[in-house]
């Protein structure tokens, strides 16, 4: 892997073009990813709700949407009803390396 930063001046700015990648857990899956995007873009939804929005259908994310909420991507508001995490917008930010992340305590 090559580790580079490409400095762009733009209008003026100086800009870093460096390429990111989101970090993902061994425990996640590709669709994982879609599914906070979703979170992100649609605001609160329940697995069929993700279905519905283009995602993995609902028993797939109706199986992920626990696990993301165990590693604190998501939190669950309500019965089968979730919402991203600050934690979950700096992992599809590139801000965050999920491999880090340890499972959250429930109160």
């Amino acid at each position: 892997m090559v580790n580079y930063t490409k400095i762009e001046n733009f209008m003026g700015v100086t800009v870093n073009t460096e390429p990111k990648m989101r970090q993902p857990a061994d425990w996640m899956v590709p669709s994982d990813d879609r599914i906070l995007e979703l979170l992100r873009e649609e605001g609160n939804l329940t697995p069929q709700a993700v279905e519905d929005f283009g995602g993995p259908v609902s028993g797939h994310a109706s199986d992920r949407l626990p696990l993301l909420a165990t590693y604190g991507l998501v939190t669950k508001i309500s019965r089968g009803l979730y919402r991203i995490t600050d934690t979950g917008v700096a992992y599809l930010d590139e801000e965050l390396d999920a491999s880090e992340l340890e499972p959250v305590e429930k109160s």
